[in-house]
């Protein structure tokens, strides 16, 4: 496994354990629709969130959450109403972006930017 797709699972395990903390359930990891992939789907209060997680262990590239752009939001807001298609339980979405950055021996830093647009 690559240094890059082992930050990334580090993060997702990481965001889920925080997003568990604040409230959310969590209901899919790394669900799939075509050629799309969700990092996670979670829940609270009554609303379906997708959210895309980005992780950094270096700021040399920027913040981590400068790097979803206009495919990638489009891509979820897609693969979110087939979500809610397959799950009709579901009434309200939210696209979410959690940053993580892990640097050297300090705690994570986590920021969530909540219903996200294009």
């Amino acid at each position: 496994m690559s240094d890059l797709k082992g930050t990334g699972k580090i993060g997702e395990a990481l965001a889920a354990d925080y997003l568990t903390q604040i409230g959310f359930e969590i209901l899919h990891r790394n669900w799939r629709h075509k050629r799309a992939e969700v990092d996670l789907i979670a829940s609270k209060d009554g609303i379906v969130h997708i959210i895309e997680v980005k992780t950094r262990t270096t700021l040399e590239f920027g913040f981590p959450e400068e790097s979803v752009g206009y495919r990638k939001l489009k891509m979820l807001m897609a693969a979110g109403a087939a979500f809610l298609y397959q799950n009709p339980g579901w009434k309200q979405i939210q696209y979410d972006v959690l940053s993580i950055i892990l640097m050297n021996d300090q705690q994570p830093q986590f920021l969530l930017l909540s219903d996200v647009d294009i």
